[in-house]
């Protein structure tokens, strides 16, 4: 850790302590997270009051601000957070449909035959969809077009358009804030990012459980129909290639395991590839990222707790998957299995049998860019995260239990 990291770890820790007092002698929070006062600001600072409700958007906003405010064990500085990024979040909203009704030709983009990386989290996706994007022929949707999306991205200026320094900035200083990720999950504002801050826009997304504890939220959202999340971010992809297309998009985010039927609705011509790692090795691994994420905005994080409430979640999310797969949420050949062992042995030749299943060209320029990235990206670059089942209170009979069909299934 540096110095200049920890510095701001010692002064966030100092603010909350004073935030904890200041609050317990007055009785009332400092920091206000209220849908109707978040949504009046947004509009405020926008100039704008259209947040097209789609009929869901009203109730998931209201039930994601209320875990958060009510369940998720906020420090001053996550409720500090907390409140900045729904701003974020409802601010590009307005924008999105700002943009989409000045520019009409926007709803008239195509999304043809997207490949969606998914799986259990921890299971190589990020290592795949980083692969993936190297090809010139995809386009992979990344951080800081993400992150602030209006206007919509320009080819012309792709590179050097100056919101790639303000996602910087802003990822900066959470690396300050929690200097550990690094080593756990790589971001930047130049790489390619999760269909999770796509979908965080439609607030039907998984994208608020890595970052707080939302327990109802959760449970809401995991019984509820997704199809507006997936128009939302067919939407979002429209608007992203409008200026800006490839090929073909690569996306990717385990939490596509919950949304499957919905996801296909959107884009019936998808190629989705599950990726497969022993659920033993997954589970402590997702559970030490989720604490380290938790532990930035909240003082009361139980490792124990969230070691239960993930193997638990994705436990359900891949049988959930599975179970709409074999149903016939789409047809057998728009699947396709990746093993994480073969991954990491042989990537290139996973690739090929990836463009193979989907008979795309798989040229010399995009394997040679891949090879560079593999060799500018070891394993480990920034050290070795480690864990073990019982750093989160799992036992290692109850998890082979737990995932017995999974494994048999794909012998892991």
């Amino acid at each position: 850790m540096t110095s200049s990291s920890l510095s701001i770890v010692s002064l966030t820790r100092a603010l909350n302590r004073g935030g904890n007092l200041i609050q317990r002698a007055s009785g009332r929070q400092l920091v206000r997270l209220d849908p109707d006062v978040l949504c009046e600001e947004a509009c405020r600072r926008t100039g704008l009051e259209d947040f097209d409700d789609d009929g869901v958007f009203d109730e998931a906003l209201g039930r994601v601000v209320r875990s958060m405010r009510h369940e998720s064990g906020l420090s001053l500085v996550g409720r500090i957070a907390a409140r900045q990024d729904l701003l974020r979040l409802l601010a590009n909203r307005l924008r999105l449909v700002a943009d989409r009704g000045r520019f009409p030709e926007i709803a008239a983009e195509k999304v043809r035959r997207p490949l969606f990386v998914t799986g259990l989290p921890r299971t190589g996706t990020t290592l795949l969809h980083g692969l993936l994007a190297q090809d010139p022929a995809n386009r992979a949707p990344l951080h800081w077009e993400m992150i602030f999306p209006s206007p919509p991205p320009e080819r012309a200026r792709f590179a050097t358009d100056r919101r790639i320094a303000a996602a910087e900035r802003q990822l900066r200083w959470f690396q300050r804030l929690q200097p550990d990720l690094e080593r756990i999950h790589p971001v930047g504002a130049r790489m390619p990012e999760e269909c999770l801050v796509i979908t965080s826009h439609s607030f039907l997304s998984f994208q608020f459980q890595t970052t707080h504890h939302v327990p109802s939220y959760e449970a809401w959202l995991e019984a509820h129909d997704l199809r507006a999340c997936y128009e939302w971010h067919r939407r979002f992809l429209q608007h992203l290639q409008w200026r800006c297309a490839g090929e073909r998009w690569v996306l990717k985010a385990p939490a596509h395991l919950f949304g499957l039927p919905a996801l296909f609705a959107s884009y019936p011509d998808a190629g989705v590839i599950f990726t497969h790692r022993d659920p033993l090795e997954v589970a402590p691994s997702l559970a030490s990222l989720t604490t380290t994420l938790r532990s930035t905005f909240s003082s009361t994080v139980d490792r124990v707790a969230v070691g239960r409430e993930m193997t638990d979640r994705w436990a359900r999310g891949i049988e959930r998957a599975l179970r709409d797969r074999d149903a016939g949420c789409a047809p057998a050949g728009q699947f396709l299995d990746v093993h994480y062992t073969q991954l990491l042995r042989d990537p290139i030749g996973t690739v090929r049998t990836i463009y193979r299943h989907y008979d795309l060209p798989f040229t010399a320029e995009a394997e040679a860019r891949m090879r560079d990235f593999l060799a500018e990206n070891p394993k480990d670059k920034h050290g070795r995260h480690r864990y073990t089942l019982a750093d989160f209170g799992l036992d290692a009979d109850e998890e082979r239990a737990r995932y017995a069909r999974y494994r048999r299934r794909f012998d892991l």
